[in-house]
């Protein structure tokens, strides 16, 4: 039994560093990045999947409970929430900066 104690609290850990690791890798993509909208889209999506890291090890470690049950909530919260508020940031970006062609690499298809 203490071994599957073990196992239960390596495999949190390990989320728990995958959640922290990409957790920094969102700071420092934030600041690296140049202009608005590439900072937006890699925050989004690195936060959303390391918040699913770290909440789903609070959730190995504390196993099935009423606590378990709330932080899954908070989980599918956030993933219908982060990735909807980032769109209108960016929405509200493309729409207000009049120098959006001068600042962004307008891409367009020629194969047509």
């Amino acid at each position: 039994m203490i071994i599957l104690q073990w196992i239960r609290f390596g495999f949190a850990a390990l989320l728990l560093l995958g959640g922290m690791i990409t957790l920094l890798a969102t700071i420092v993509g934030v600041f690296r990045f140049p202009y608005v909208l590439n900072r937006i889209h890699f925050a989004a999506k690195c936060d959303t999947f390391g918040i699913l890291l770290t909440l789903s090890s609070l959730i190995i470690m504390i196993g099935f409970d009423t606590a378990s049950i709330k932080l899954l909530l908070i989980i599918i919260s956030i993933w219908v929430t982060i990735p909807v508020a980032s769109h209108l940031i960016a929405y509200l970006e493309v729409s207000t900066n009049s120098n959006i062609t001068n600042e962004y690499e307008v891409m367009r298809n020629d194969a047509g």
